[in-house]
């Protein structure tokens, strides 16, 4: 028997993306989960004018604190697993089937996925480690449909906040997310006492999330940053937990090296101003100063409010196929929307006979759409040109659909 699945989303400032997010967690393909939003107070309101709002557990959050408001959400779940996803993510629709898969290895207490970026295809992220000094080196996934890392406690599997899931009963004796994060190496702290308690951790290539990079108070939406205070400060107490003290200084001089060169790029793309450059070092300045004073302390055990489980209702899935030309696209679009409002999961391809680069999204009315042209380029490194006719591509494109990238 499959286990039950409490999906944790926390959101802050996004009420209409947070809708997309839930609307994509509604048509996951799975038997049970339940579905807990952790929001403030315009999420809250999103949330409660949904059609399956009854079927959702709903908690106020105002503070700007993302540990906390998991833990909130970690708290209220009910299922045998926890799976987080962001507010500006949408799931495959086989997501949690995947993610869930290699709990069935007992001493697997945390499993990552893989994050696919904005245009439908490119990995934004992929499997990675990461040491007490806060460097990262990419992870050899070699064995599918998923591999398991054993402890080590020099360095921890590391996995996003946007495709995660764990063992509700190890996170919660784990005490949950450390609050010192308010924002940012929040679950990589999390990987790093999940490695020192010695549980593994498995990496998951079909596992597979959207992200799409909303703004939010930190940054906006292509990326540049508003601020880099949250950045500085959680860099300051990760290395206060984990780094020889000795090499602090270094450490913290490498990050804000690192920031400089990134913003530096959005410098040298035009889009960041020359003025906020020194604006937004300084606010990693003052954020490391305030990390290096925030209270580190044990984390005591998240205490569970033993609700019990509220099963989604979930559909068995049923998947409808459109496609078309470019010219019929508005009523491509009236259609699919029709299919969804009927409770099928859509997928819509709409093809134009150039060599234009396709481009894969998960549309607000809750379908799957793929634009671009019969001969141009959809996975970035296939052939930029390729010869198809428009059904042959179309059943290429259909059979990629089904079979994770991972594995192309």
């Amino acid at each position: 028997m499959s286990p039950t699945v409490s999906v944790i989303v926390v959101s802050r400032g996004r009420p209409a993306s947070l809708k997309r997010t839930l609307l994509g967690v509604s048509q996951l393909w799975y038997r049970s989960f339940e579905i807990i939003v952790v929001a403030d107070q315009a999420g809250c309101n999103a949330v409660r004018g949904l059609p399956m709002a009854e079927h959702i557990c709903v908690n106020l959050f105002e503070d700007a604190n993302i540990s906390a408001a998991r833990n909130q959400g970690l708290a209220k779940a009910a299922g045998d697993i926890v799976a987080f996803i962001d507010d500006d993510a949408v799931p495959e629709p086989n997501w949690l089937t995947e993610i869930v898969a290699p709990f069935k290895e007992g001493q697997v207490a945390a499993v990552g996925g893989y994050v696919i970026g904005r245009n439908g295809f490119s990995f934004q992220w992929q499997g990675r480690s990461v040491d007490g000094s806060g460097q990262t080196k990419a992870l050899a996934v070699n064995t599918l449909p998923f591999e398991v890392f054993e402890a080590d406690s020099a360095k921890a599997t590391k996995t996003e906040g946007t495709n995660c899931a764990f063992r509700r009963e190890m996170l919660l004796a784990l005490g949950g997310f450390d609050p010192a994060y308010r924002f940012y190496n929040d679950e990589t702290d999390l990987n790093m006492r999940i490695a020192l308690a010695g549980y593994a951790t498995a990496i998951c290539p079909k596992a597979l999330v959207h992200h799409g990079y909303e703004a939010s108070a930190c940054r906006r939406a292509d990326r540049v940053p508003k601020s880099l205070f949250e950045i500085g400060a959680s860099i300051a107490v990760f290395l206060r937990k984990f780094a020889p003290a000795s090499e602090i200084s270094e450490l913290i001089a490498r990050e804000r090296l690192e920031q400089h060169k990134r913003l530096e790029r959005f410098l040298i793309s035009g889009q960041l101003p020359l003025g906020q450059l020194s604006t937004l070092l300084q606010s990693f300045d003052r954020g490391v100063a305030d990390g290096n004073q925030r209270l580190i302390a044990p984390l005591l055990p998240v205490v569970s409010s033993h609700r019990q489980f509220d099963a989604f209702p979930s559909q068995p899935p049923r998947v409808e196929v459109m496609s078309g030309r470019i010219w019929q696209i508005k009523k491509l679009k009236q259609r699919a929307a029709e299919q969804v409002s009927q409770g099928k999961n859509v997928r819509l391809y709409v093809f134009s006979y150039t060599c234009l680069f396709h481009r894969r999204v998960y549309t607000a009315s809750g379908y799957w759409l793929q634009v671009g042209g019969v001969f141009g380029r959809s996975r970035r490194t296939d052939p930029l040109i390729r010869k198809y006719t428009f059904n042959s591509r179309l059943k290429e494109e259909i059979r990629w659909a089904e079979c994770p990238p991972s594995a192309n």
